[in-house]
């Protein structure tokens, strides 16, 4: 799974995707984005002309036949496995794909240690930084959803794609976010692919070659937000 992240700047995914600076005021790197809050996003332009659009969705996707005044439980994740048929994912699976971008992603390893003088086996969890090892932004595939907000303003929510864990990242959890390759981002975007198994090749291309470290379990507390959380632990 994927349930928390690292977010770029706003100027770090100008510069990556060639994105038209903004007016509006900037945001900064977040380093513990949590599921239900509003993070950064890339969507295809709607004259299907190259090139990206930068706006925002709430993660955790909401479908847009959805009534219940409160979300959906558990939906910031999507299995890839799964996805295509499922109600809750097969319409953006097909025809509402957008981009999360990211410098890497944390997840939880369950740790065995033994109580000095008791020698009581105890397990605890420990938190860690999944990263590219070139530092470069890195874009996960994510599922989009459009609702109505108390009947007037359309809102954009989004879903994370994820897969069985490949590479180095397997040593720590068993699922990992679905990674896009560079050469796959324009197309994972495309309004005019919308072919199951084009989806799915994209998936399968994903890349799974990355490095992680032990993080400071302040990671824990959904509120602790600095730079420090992503760096190694001494």
């Amino acid at each position: 799974m994927c349930g928390r992240y690292v977010s770029p700047d706003q100027a770090a995914i100008e510069r990556a995707w060639r994105i038209g600076r903004s007016n509006g005021k900037p945001f900064g790197t977040r380093y513990n984005v949590s599921p239900g809050t509003a993070v950064p996003i890339l969507r295809g332009r709607p004259d299907a002309r190259a090139g990206f659009l930068l706006t925002e969705a709430r993660w955790g996707l909401i479908p847009p036949w959805w009534k219940d005044a409160k979300p959906p439980k558990s939906t910031f994740n999507a299995r890839s496995e799964d996805a295509a048929a499922k109600p809750m994912w097969r319409q953006p699976y097909r025809y509402a794909r957008c981009l999360v971008p990211a410098l890497g992603w944390y997840e939880w390893a369950v740790l065995e240690t033994a109580h000095e003088s008791s020698g009581e086996v105890r397990h605890r969890k420990q938190p860690y930084f999944i990263h590219p090892s070139d530092a470069r932004l890195i874009c996960f595939a994510g599922l989009l959803g459009a609702y109505r907000v108390n009947g007037a303003t359309t809102d954009l929510s989004c879903a994370i794609l994820t897969r069985r864990a490949a590479g180095p990242s397997n040593e720590i959890h068993h699922r990992m976010p679905v990674v896009l390759a560079e050469d796959d981002l324009q197309d994972w975007l495309a309004s005019h692919v919308t072919r199951p198994d084009a989806v799915q090749g994209m998936i399968e291309r994903a890349r799974s070659e990355f490095r992680y470290h032990a993080v400071s379990a302040r990671l824990n507390t959904s509120t602790a937000e600095d730079e420090a959380l992503a760096q190694p632990l001494p």
